[in-house]
């Protein structure tokens, strides 16, 4: 599926660039310790329940791949290195990413912490060839962050997606096989990838959406573009057969976003063993609140809707929330209140996972909350933990602020409060996602 090396687009043939870091979490992570360079690492969850999030490439040779349940990974590689993943180490290199890309151009979309899409008609005036901007971002990134990565060019978003995967190195009969590196989607590359492509390449299609795709007879992009809308939408709804079917036109409406909101922070953790009480549940309440307490105040807001969701070991989902008439950004708020919610459910099954989370977000300076001074007793207890969560938030103002500011100065580690305590200790270090993979390691 390579591309002619001799053409050269116009910004018109190849407005959208996608760039795509190769096993970005495994690559920091051979950067930052050498020792493991040319070994098959992995970045996840290392016990019974842990999913990999990243594989190095030599993990990828013995058919390792991301999303794979850490046990059938350990089976395809018994030598497999699973680290934990360190999210602030991410996030900074991530950040270093960004800024590589705003200097080509301000007109990006950052998705996730290791690509982004680039609208290049924002060069026009000064005269950028898009393949020759495409090779130099790469090279930047390759000689700053010690990154590799692909970076596709297409004329909209769902093929400067799919060149940017198509560039990166591939695992082919155990064999690494170098990609491009940087590749072009010209309209006859378009044309044979729309009648060769299978539909679990398409952006959005999952494994489960392909396996419902499988059930009606559409295995290839090819195939999509012949079915009926609104026969496709009677299995898939409405929105996903419209995208479909204009995928497999090669079209896509979708523009750079250059400022997406931030719709949520949360923080999830899979448990090596299950909890099996309420009081469990709750002690962990606390550390999640500390969690989603930090990252809303990193990020100058506060959150007006809390939720919490429990996954039991029959893998049976629940989630509970309360909308607040004022924002949160205080620990003790936030426990107040996911505890409160916990409460209010009966945990007759082990619960393998729980997770909190924060919406409907506010700028802290425009946060409007007073401390309350009701006559009557709350009669229920999440109307309790609502007054409480106000009173938290109005008088640790200043005990937050204090301890921010030694944290920024000393480290994260360097002070708690009480909710971060544990029997293992101080827990501030833990980042928010640290458990997104399951269990670091199995229980003791």
């Amino acid at each position: 599926m390579s591309n002619s090396r001799d053409e050269t687009p116009s910004l018109d043939e190849a407005p959208i660039l996608h760039v795509d870091l190769d096993a970005f979490f495994a690559s920091v992570e051979i950067l930052d310790d050498p020792s493991l360079r040319g070994k098959p690492v992995c970045v996840g969850g290392a016990a019974q329940r842990g999913v990999i999030a990243s594989a190095s490439y030599e993990a990828r040779r013995h058919g390792v791949r991301s999303a794979m349940p850490s046990v059938v990974a350990r089976r395809l590689c018994p030598e497999l290195i699973i680290l934990p993943g360190r999210f602030g180490r991410y996030e900074e290199y991530s950040r270093r990413f960004h800024r590589l890309i705003d200097d080509l151009t301000p007109e990006f979309e950052p998705l996730g912490l290791d690509e982004a899409f680039a609208d290049l008609r924002s060069l026009r005036r000064l005269g950028i060839r898009p393949l020759d901007a495409a090779r130099d971002l790469r090279a930047r990134i390759r000689d700053e962050l010690s990154l590799e990565c692909g970076v596709g060019l297409g004329r909209n978003k769902l093929f400067a997606k799919l060149a940017s995967k198509e560039a990166k190195p591939q695992i082919l009969d155990g064999r690494l096989v170098d990609g491009d590196g940087v590749l072009w989607v010209s309209p006859g590359l378009e044309r044979t990838w729309l009648s060769e492509l299978p539909v679990r390449a398409l952006w959005g299609v999952g494994p489960q959406g392909a396996k419902k795709l499988h059930q009606l007879g559409l295995r290839w992009v090819r195939d999509l573009a012949k079915v009926d809308e609104a026969t496709l939408a009677r299995h898939l709804g409405a929105a996903m057969a419209a995208t479909l079917v204009a995928y497999a036109r090669g079209e896509d409406e979708r523009v750079v976003m250059t400022q997406r909101e931030l719709k949520s922070l949360g923080h999830d953790e899979t448990f090596a063993v299950s909890l099996t009480t309420s009081d469990q549940v709750l002690a962990h309440c606390r550390h999640h609140a500390g969690v989603v307490a930090r990252a809303l105040r990193s990020h100058a807001l506060v959150a007006r809707t809390i939720s919490v969701v429990l996954r039991f070991d029959d893998l049976d989902s629940l989630s509970r929330s309360q909308t607040l008439s004022f924002g949160v950004d205080d620990e003790a708020a936030l426990s107040a209140l996911a505890q409160a919610l916990v409460r209010g459910v009966t945990i007759d099954r082990p619960v393998r996972l729980l997770g909190l989370y924060a919406t409907s977000f506010l700028e802290r300076t425009r946060n409007q909350v007073q401390l309350s001074f009701e006559m009557e007793t709350p009669t229920t207890d999440r109307q309790r933990a609502v007054d409480e969560s106000r009173d938290h938030q109005v008088s640790a103002a200043a005990l937050r602020d204090a301890v921010d500011d030694i944290r920024r100065r000393y480290g994260p580690g360097s002070v708690g409060v009480a909710a971060d305590l544990d029997s293992q200790g101080l827990r501030v270090e833990r980042q928010r996602g640290s458990h997104a993979f399951g269990p670091e390691r199995p229980a003791t």
